[in-house]
Formats: structure tokens, sequence, C-alpha cells
């Protein structure tokens, strides 16, 4: 039975969850006043090592992908242990979340109900192209970026300060950009199962002309939030971290225009990958410079 559940762990995905580290990091930067980092600790280990992964898991046990997967090339067979997985990293982060505060964790069991919602047969989000974009971007953005500066303590005052729902909004715009991205290897997959992913709708090239105008709309909205805080070092710092990261989408988009075969998992991945470690650095720079 033991070997079961390991067979079914990679189907969380844990170390493809670290993608959405940016949010966290993100929320964190964008906090003024200080916190306890015991506290963010917390809420980064319940968010990243429990929440996603069961999310991540329960996505795939209803999907029972056979082709490539965010994080794993070629995922093992679904079995019931996967939802047995699930069920137990659904427990340990609502017990992490309400052990951080109340109200983290009732933010954090809405936002693992309407994971839920996406992928469920019932209900199934997924195959509504523009409902599914819309509940990605807004939960895993502005919701997971206002959620973690719950659980670290912000004030309520400090949630709703401008120009921090500006860059909330801004997590948003840069999942607006990148969640098409991840679907872009995955059009057969999707199509077999009936689901109208927002990328199978756009097709290969509209993906990528999507995506960039999601992720510009995004950099300029960050832009002017750091402008009206009068904090031009942020700007800065973002432009020289991101630069690898309009390199080599550019120079991806510039592959699929001349081969859409390049639109591949290596290259999402890669492309994952390297977003993930810019923009994390980005924001842990701007963290360190500002406590």
């Amino acid at each position: 039975m033991l070997a079961a559940y390991r067979r079914s762990l990679p189907l969380l995905r844990i170390p493809f969850s670290l993608y959405l580290m940016p949010v966290f990091w993100f929320g964190l930067s964008a906090l003024p006043g200080p916190w306890a980092a015991g506290r963010a600790a917390a809420v980064f280990v319940v968010l990243h090592l429990f929440a996603y992964p069961a999310s991540n898991g329960y996505n795939s046990f209803y999907d029972k992908d056979e082709d490539s997967i965010g994080g794993l090339k070629t995922p093992p067979k679904v079995t019931p242990e996967l939802l047995h997985l699930v069920r137990l990293f659904d427990a340990l982060a609502g017990l992490g979340a309400l052990l951080i505060s109340p109200v983290f964790a009732a933010l954090l069991v809405i936002y693992l109900l309407v994971s839920k919602a996406y992928s469920y047969d019932g209900i199934r989000l997924k195959k509504y192209p523009l409902l599914s974009t819309l509940v990605v971007v807004i939960f895993q953005g502005a919701f997971t970026f206002l959620m973690t500066q719950v659980g670290v303590g912000a004030t309520v005052p400090q949630l709703l300060e401008p120009t921090n729902l500006l860059l909330a909004l801004v997590s948003s715009l840069f999942l607006c950009g990148s969640y098409p991205l991840t679907q872009v290897y995955q059009h057969q997959e999707d199509a077999r199962r009936g689901d109208r992913t927002l990328s199978l709708r756009l097709g290969i090239r509209g993906t990528f002309v999507f995506a960039a105008v999601g992720l510009l709309a995004g950099a300029a909205t960050l832009a002017l939030a750091h402008w009206l805080r009068q904090d031009a070092r942020a700007i800065l710092i973002f432009l020289v971290a991101t630069g690898p990261v309009v390199a080599l989408f550019i120079r991806w988009a510039w592959q699929v225009w001349h081969n859409p075969t390049a639109a591949d998992f290596e290259h999402t991945m890669r492309m994952n990958q390297v977003s993930s470690l810019c923009l994390s650095s980005a924001f842990i720079a701007q963290l360190l410079l500002t406590t």
C-alpha cells in the first residue's frame, strides 16, 4: 500500500508549486511596515507545500493526464491513493492556516474550494475558457497576494491602501499573461477531454500575443503603482531582474512563429522556471531593501 502512495506522490507536483512563489514574495514586498518572519515562513509552507500540491493532485485525479503536465513530463497513472493524499494535504493546509489565523484559514478554504471547482467533473470550470481564466487569474493572483498579506498580519487599512490594491491587480495581470502559456503545449490533450481552454481558443500564435499584452499591462501597472509610491528604485529592480524573462519570451515567440512545434513541454517549463526565479529575485531584493 505504501508503494501505491509513493507512486501517487509525484502527481502532487510539489516542485511545480514553487513556480507560484512570486505572488508570495510580491505580497510581502508590497506590504509596508514590520511583520513577523515566523508567520511569513508558516504562510509559505501552508501555501507551497500543502495547499498548492493538494490542488495539483486534485486536478490530476480528475484530468487523468496521459501526456506531459506542469512539472511532469511523464505523469504516473492516477489511482485512488492520490485522492487520499489530496485530502491529507488539504487537512494539513487547513490546520496550518488555522494556527496562523482564523481569517487566513477562511481565505485558504475558499481558495481550496475554488481550485476543486476548477477540475471537479460536476462543475469543471476548466471547460469554460473565459470563466476558468478569470478564476485562475483572480484566485492565484490578487486573492493569493492579499491572502499572503493577511497571513503575515496586515491590517485592513494596509490591505485596502490604493497602491496595495493596484499591486494586487498587477499579480492578476501577470497571471493573465502567463496562464495561457502553461496550456500552449496541451492543446491535443485538452481537446480530447473537451476542455476548451483559453490557449486552445486563441491558437498558438494568439496565445503568445495575448501573453505579451497581459504581461506588458502588468509591468505598466506595476510601474504606475511604484511611481505613486515615489519608489523609482523598485521599478529599476524589476526591469533589471526581469530582463532575462523578456529576452527568453521574445526568443521563444520568434521560434514558435516560425515553427509551432516549439510550443512544447520543455520550452514551457523553461519559461516557467526562468520567470519564477527572476520575479522572485526582484521581489526579494525589493523586500530586503525596504526592511
